[in-house]
């Protein structure tokens, strides 16, 4: 039996330029904008021109356990006699630096934004798109002396430092689909609020923030607010605002940075099918200061999407980057790779969002990454599918997703394992389960919020000694 299969891709030297089926999120007529817009643009045709190079930036990305003859080879397995030749190493660093960092961050910045339309369930609550702002440090790079220089080394206190140095990475993201609106990174020195702030100009009146105790800050609150987003934040145990009024339902309304909120105090109890029980306290901070049209069960239920925000992490650096440290040796490497990764990871998350898009009343959360991931490595491999002549919305990627979907989420919890000794959560949570185990039953209890006036202590005084 004889098989015969026809791909098309460029002309050329620039054959070697695609992403498979993901070429269709990110055409050539994109690729070659940005990088118009940047400047980058070869000014004579060579055998390796600026497009290939960037599509080659995004290939590492997909393939980050590869060097550069190898995501090579896999861009041009199936070219035959239309590839141009080999480059060696060299060559395609060169390459690289020639793209620069502006196209992969404008890139980015193309691709960034929501991914679902309202209807898409999980997406929104009342007629605001949920987003969350979160930061993390576990992106590692290489250990050299520029690495460190503009990085720096993670360490805490009674701890030697880390192996190596860790890019920090700001992020919003839509918790429905986790897709990404925007995102920042750099030297920690700056802090989580202070990264956050540079992604406060993608909020608007259509979306409601989430964001957990770290963004528990009166000036940050008032920033949201001036951008007309809601926001759902959870207070730090040392916040004491005022009570202006008392509500139905529980919660109260007060001002925290000269913003009116209305503040839910819950205690929510976990009971697992071990008999163990576990919970926390949670105080929350809200714009939504009507209690008839936003219930205070329903939002301390709307927190805990919070940590979707988490899951995008997980997906980002140890299902597409494979836990690995990033390839580059140097910052401006770094960047580039770092927009590169992003860029990638968006253009998965649209592919995946339109074939859910096909099934109308589907959870996102039932989308198999893995999936996602490994057939987009097939399909750049293969050749296959680079453009959108007679195709579907779902595509290759698409259809192999829905034909894994994961089952509806199961009540769980999973007991935390922390392997990185400078993390504050290596130790077990008291009261915790050591081991997963399914939840029987989730309880919230909204309790009355007491505004306590603290009064300065008197300082302690005592003689000096006699000398």
């Amino acid at each position: 039996m004889t098989i015969t299969r026809t791909f098309t891709v460029a002309a050329g030297v620039f054959a070697p330029g695609h992403l498979g089926e993901l070429t269709r999120i990110v055409p050539f007529e994109l690729a070659d904008a940005v990088l118009a817009e940047a400047g980058a643009v070869q000014r004579r045709l060579r055998l390796l021109p600026s497009r290939v190079g960037l599509y080659f930036v995004l290939a590492m990305c997909l393939f980050p356990g590869t060097g550069y003859g190898g995501v090579w080879a896999k861009l041009t397995a199936e070219l035959g006699g239309a590839c141009p030749g080999r480059p060696d190493r060299k060559a395609l660093r060169d390459l690289r630096r020639r793209v620069g960092v502006a196209p992969v961050k404008a890139l980015f910045g193309v691709l960034a934004g929501p991914a679902a339309w309202p209807r898409v369930p999980g997406v929104m609550f009342g007629r605001y798109r949920t987003v969350a702002f979160d930061g993390c440090q576990s992106v590692k790079v290489p250990d050299t002396p520029r690495n460190r220089g503009w990085l720096g080394k993670p360490s805490s206190p009674g701890r030697e430092e880390a192996a190596y140095p860790a890019i920090w990475l700001m992020t919003l993201a839509e918790t429905g689909t986790r897709a990404l609106l925007g995102a920042a990174f750099g030297p920690r020195e700056d802090g989580e609020l202070g990264w956050a702030a540079r992604l406060l100009h993608l909020l608007d009146a259509s979306m409601l923030v989430l964001a957990d105790r770290n963004f528990d800050a009166q000036g940050f609150m008032a920033q949201v607010a001036a951008t007309r987003a809601q926001f759902l934040i959870r207070l730090k145990s040392i916040r004491n605002p005022p009570v202006l009024a008392r509500l139905p339902d529980g919660s109260v309304l007060s001002v925290i940075g000269g913003v009116k909120v209305r503040l839910i105090t819950a205690t929510v109890t976990v009971t697992c099918a071990d008999g163990t029980r576990y919970g926390d306290s949670y105080r929350l901070a809200t714009t939504l200061t009507d209690h008839r049209r936003h219930p205070a069960m329903a939002l301390i239920r709307l927190y805990h999407e919070r940590w979707e925000h988490e899951i995008t992490y997980l997906a980002l650096r140890h299902t597409l980057l494979e836990g690995r440290v990033l390839r580059s040796q140097d910052p401006a490497g770094l960047e580039q790779e770092m927009w590169a990764l992003l860029a990638l990871y968006q253009a998965l998350r649209i592919a995946v969002t339109d074939a859910i898009a096909t099934l109308p009343g589907t959870d996102p959360d039932r989308a198999s990454w893995k999936t996602a991931v490994e057939t987009a490595q097939t399909l750049l491999t293969s050749a296959r599918n680079i453009t959108a002549e007679d195709s579907d919305l779902a595509g290759e990627i698409g259809r192999a997703v829905l034909d894994s979907l994961h089952p509806p989420r199961r009540p769980r919890v999973c007991a935390r394992k922390v392997r990185s000794p400078l993390s504050r959560w290596k130790a077990h949570p008291p009261g915790k389960p050591t081991t997963s185990q399914p939840i029987t039953s989730i309880t919230a209890d909204i309790t009355p919020y007491h505004h306590e006036k603290k009064t300065r202590r008197p300082r302690s005084w005592a003689p000096a000694p006699a000398p």
